[in-house]
């Protein structure tokens, strides 16, 4: 048995789950009746880690982004997996959403749940050990605890809780 447990805190996405939760959404949209015959697209750039929806409306727009977010949260992952960057006019009279896909913790917001964790009084320790959060600790029952508080609580970054040991 082990004297000391530990617990990460990070934003990592599972790749693998995205891009099929993108494949099915753009199934999804190209079956839909609301869709026939009008100009959308969506448009994953993983090396930019962006996502990029064009529809001919604003109102269209925001049925893409259901569809996604709906796929998204099927598929296991958080809403907040995607920040938008920016909407804007695109050529042919459409309109195109930017959106950043959220995977690392933000140093700021790092340094937030460190210090909520400290205020909680328990017996872990907790650091920043780059783009994730180590929690330690000697009794696996304060892991717990420190993870139900975190996860209560509403944070910016879709956060994932592994190694858990």
């Amino acid at each position: 048995m082990a004297s000391e447990h530990s617990l990460d805190i990070s934003a990592k996405i599972d790749l693998q789950a995205f891009k099929d939760a993108i494949a099915q959404a753009e199934k999804e949209a190209a079956g839909r009746y609301d869709f026939k015959g009008i100009t959308y697209e969506i448009n994953y750039r993983e090396k930019e880690k962006q996502l990029i929806l064009l529809a001919s409306s604003d109102n269209k727009l925001d049925a893409l982004k259901d569809i996604v977010i709906g796929r998204l949260v099927k598929r296991g992952l958080s809403s907040k997996v995607l920040e938008e960057l920016k909407t804007e006019d695109a050529s042919g009279g459409n309109r195109k959403a930017t959106y950043k896909i959220v995977d690392a913790i933000e140093a700021k917001e790092a340094k937030k749940i460190v210090a909520e964790i400290k205020n909680m009084k328990t017996k872990a320790t907790a650091q920043i050990e780059g783009d994730h959060i180590r929690v330690k600790s000697k009794q696996i029952d304060e892991l717990q605890k420190i993870m139900a508080a975190i996860k209560a609580m509403e944070w910016e970054a879709p956060l994932v809780f592994d190694n858990f040991r």
